[in-house]
């Protein structure tokens, strides 16, 4: 039997199967990290659509099916999970993974990709990142970085290149799906009360032994001024 498929939303699609009461991914028991996660992974995009249906070296195939089955199709097709859905994925991570909180406490969203994508699933890194003459492979970047007063709604753009500039790093090639995690706060702190969302993201300065024009003669550049 061929694994049923749903195309990712789009444009006025998208609007009129999201938006609304009961839509998206029911919220349940600490969820939310993985609710946004997985919202933003498959809703609206095909990029990561592999991870439902490629058999990778270490795939566990009944979790790829509670993903594309219970969570993927039913997003695209109603726009509605329920949180019956996501905790059954929930067990299946405690079961699978080193960590026996999966179903009731919060985690950070980079602890739940690693665990899918690299443990469950066998994916290669999505991201080579370089810093300090060190390689190292990943599956998404966590931005950080010091509250900076010139920032007062800032958008991804600025805040990606200003993290890389502050932690000394570089792409070391155009990544096939680069997925960013904004800064983190918590109830009592937020570093930003908006970001905007960079529709499209120009990594020209972000890579490694890039070519890059001068700013001041237009040649190209032979030195970079941080």
């Amino acid at each position: 039997k061929v694994p049923e498929s749903f195309p990712p939303l789009r444009n006025e699609g998208a609007v009129r199967v999201l938006r609304g009461r009961m839509r998206g991914i029911q919220g349940h028991c600490n969820s939310c990290y993985m609710d946004a996660a997985l919202f933003s992974l498959f809703s609206c995009t095909s990029v990561l659509d592999s991870m439902l249906f490629m058999p990778f070296p270490l795939c566990d195939r009944n979790v790829q099916g509670i993903l594309r089955d219970e969570i993927v199709n039913p997003l695209r097709r109603t726009g509605f999970v329920r949180a019956g859905s996501v905790m059954h994925l929930r067990e299946q991570l405690t079961e699978k993974g080193q960590c026996s909180s999966f179903t009731s406490a919060e985690k950070d969203p980079e602890e739940f990709l690693n665990l899918i994508m690299q443990h469950i699933l066998g994916i290669e890194p999505l991201l080579k990142l370089q810093s300090g003459g060190q390689e190292q492979g990943c599956y998404c970047y966590q931005i950080f970085m010091d509250k900076q007063e010139d920032l007062v709604i800032p958008n991804v753009q600025q805040l990606l290149e200003r993290s890389f500039l502050a932690s000394d790093l570089k792409l070391v090639e155009i990544p096939s799906c680069f997925i960013i995690q904004m800064p983190r706060f918590g109830k009592e702190y937020k570093m930003f009360s908006k970001i905007i969302p960079s529709l499209e993201l120009d990594i020209t300065d972000l890579l490694l032994d890039n070519p890059r024009e001068c700013c001041l003669c237009g040649e190209v550049a032979s030195l970079e001024c941080l």
